[in-house]
């Protein structure tokens, strides 16, 4: 399957570009999350607008793309250093916190937008930054973290809304499911702009988007408040599909988030196969990439998810 990508000049920054939503699914997730996926990790692509995230050389960037279905993509783009895994650039992470919530949560209650990994030969992929250098030196590949980009999100402020939360059922949820997750994954990184709430007063989600300083992470310099479990009004429904969840249901999921398969002719991402090796988090043999959570990092997280289901028990929380 190819995985080239069509390279076209760089827009002003001036030139604004409005997304064409045919059908919406919700103001911040635009599509159904596997057509996202699918588009992100298979599908052909051009580059319509390629810029830094934050400041002038950020790793992070903030990319269009466009398919030939009309169908285009915002998302944040980050490529992956040194072996695929160092503090705060851990797609691994970023897309064990997505895959997680798929045991737990529907869909429309997603806090973690759509997260994939997507593969380069580096020759290919020095057409899109050609300064880069491979994640993985002895495979000569470029590993890419791609997340769907909200845009109907406030940005800065009290994420939490104490008076809201008592009063508004919708909001609740939503803010309690995030809260869960974070806790699940020991989210340790509380820089304004994590977390974020959608501006729809009919549905206000909140997302959290930057998961790479989560799981076994050292702490960021601007604190941890998100690892520790707010609120003690919880929805039934969650509480109820966390009770079964297991450790085999963990590992399955989060052992092997993505295995990528590389040939002389580009990088696939392929379904992934048996854990290459449990206690790392990258792991390389032959043409196979894996990257996935090591078994103490997935007991951790059953911990985590066993503290809440036994106090919930005990009647620790008040569930809605």
């Amino acid at each position: 399957m190819s995985y080239s990508c069509k390279r076209r000049l760089y827009l002003p920054a001036c030139l604004v570009f409005v997304l064409s939503i045919p059908w919406a699914q919700d103001v911040n997730i635009t599509y159904p999350v596997d057509e996202i996926e699918r588009k992100l990790i298979h599908e052909d692509f051009e580059i319509f607008k390629f810029r830094d995230l934050r400041f002038k050389g950020d790793i992070g960037k903030r990319v269009i793309l466009k398919y030939d279905d009309g169908k285009d993509l915002q998302i944040k783009w980050r490529r992956a250093l040194n072996e695929g895994h160092v503090f705060n650039n851990a797609p691994r992470f970023e897309i064990a916190a997505y895959e997680l919530q798929k045991l737990f949560l529907d869909e429309s209650d997603f806090v973690v937008p759509p997260t994939v990994a997507r593969g380069f030969l580096l020759s290919e992929y020095l057409s899109i930054e050609k300064e880069a250098v491979p994640t993985f030196k002895k495979s000569n590949v470029v590993l890419v973290m791609m997340q769907y980009w909200l845009n109907e999100v406030s940005i800065g402020g009290e994420i939490y809304d104490k008076e809201k939360f008592n009063t508004n059922a919708v909001y609740a949820k939503h803010f309690a499911n995030t809260n869960i997750m974070t806790f699940i994954i020991s989210h340790k990184d509380s820089n304004e702009g994590n977390l974020l709430t959608s501006i729809n007063g009919d549905n206000p989600r909140v997302f959290s988007v930057d998961n790479g300083v989560t799981f076994s992470s050292p702490e960021s310099d601007k604190g941890t408040i998100w690892r520790n479990l707010h609120v003690k009004k919880l929805p039934k429904k969650t509480i109820d599909k966390l009770k079964t969840i297991t450790l085999d249901d963990l590992n399955r999921q989060l052992g092997v988030v993505a295995q990528l398969y590389v040939t002389d002719n580009g990088v696939e991402v392929v379904e992934p196969t048996k854990n290459l090796k449990p206690n790392r988090g990258v792991r390389q043999e032959g043409n196979i990439i894996q990257i996935g959570l090591t078994k103490s990092e997935i007991k951790s997280v059953n911990r985590k998810i066993q503290y809440i289901v036994k106090r919930a028990n005990k009647g620790k929380y008040d569930l809605f």
